[in-house]
């Protein structure tokens, strides 16, 4: 463990290194999902000016009125492509909103590709025009990075190196920009982002621009994730830990909010989902299965079991 509370690894040494390396990258970010479920990750190949310059588009986004912010909601799409307004989404087991805004963009493909029913245009923002241009950069270099994390864990699992590939091209990830709001009054029992589990295979998390992340431990501990300089956090999500029987662990995470003389200030945050396609059969892996480990889960595709917890957090009907 770090002093930030979760391992850190080195994606260069997988991308980049011999034998040796590659191998000992894939036994460190395979037993850090399986013991604690985060990882941070340095040589990530997410390039910084990129990050920057999202953040600062994204921050003018969100700065402008209500009603133009509003105009990019998507009706229909369960949030899922465009902004979803301020105290929309809660948590599985609260029905108290998290104090939260943000914005979504999705899979980019071709107007005549076979996937193109399953993928709305993403809403392009005319009052801040590098913002959609910015995003789909990030959101395909995410795609890169994650590319070689799933890889990596593919090698873990005892799975072809390829495993994941087929399942994650053109696959259903969302890049998010989240804005937490100065806090103007005593909140109705509601932190930033209530304690939850992520939907998808794995998270990747650009740092925030204030801290507030905690993760809860074995021991029901909460503990601070606080990335170092240029560190990327990664979490497993749901769909990954179902597929692997429990064996790799999706861990309960919230965002609090901040000291109160610390309430007049915002939270940026982008995370990356990375989500397979709709047709994914997340039926759990034979060798995760044993004794020890008995079927926890039905089988079921990533596409069904995602709209079970979008209707879950309140984002679809």
């Amino acid at each position: 463990m770090s002093t930030r509370n979760i391992p850190v690894v080195d994606l260069s040494q997988f991308v980049n290194g011999n034998e040796e390396q590659r191998a000992a990258f894939v036994q460190a970010i395979g037993n850090a999902f399986h013991n604690v479920g985060f990882v941070g990750v340095v040589n990530h190949g997410i390039p910084k000016s990129l990050v920057k310059d999202f953040y600062d588009t994204s921050k003018t986004f969100f700065s402008q009125s209500v009603d133009i912010k509003r105009s990019y909601e998507v009706k229909g799409l369960a949030g899922q492509r465009g902004y979803t307004s301020f105290g929309k989404e809660h948590a599985k087991q609260s029905q108290v909103a998290d104090l939260k805004e943000f914005f979504q963009i999705g899979q980019y493909v071709d107007a005549d590709d076979p996937l193109k029913p399953e993928y709305p245009d993403n809403p392009r923002v005319t009052e801040v025009p590098l913002f959609s241009d910015l995003g789909k950069q990030l959101y395909k270099a995410f795609e890169v990075s994650g590319s070689h994390l799933l890889k990596a864990i593919a090698l873990f699992l005892e799975l072809p190196e390829n495993y994941f590939d087929e399942h994650i091209e053109k696959g259903n990830s969302i890049l998010r920009s989240i804005h937490y709001p100065p806090i103007t009054s005593e909140p109705d029992s509601a932190i930033r982002a209530e304690q939850h589990e992520d939907i998808n295979l794995i998270t990747l998390l650009v740092g925030a621009s204030a801290g507030g992340l905690q993760l809860l431990n074995n021991e029901g501990e909460w503990l601070d994730i606080t990335p170092g300089e240029d560190e990327i956090v990664i979490n497993v999500g749901d769909m990954l830990q179902r597929l692997t029987n429990n064996y790799l662990k999706s861990t309960t995470h919230r965002v609090v909010n901040p000291p109160r003389h610390e309430w007049h200030r915002p939270r940026l945050s982008i995370p990356f989902f990375l989500h397979p396609k709709s047709n994914m059969d997340l039926t759990c892996l034979e060798n995760c299965v044993n004794d020890e480990r008995p079927l926890k889960y039905e089988p079921i595709t990533a596409g069904e079991y995602l709209d079970e917890r979008l209707k879950e957090i309140g984002l679809k009907k």
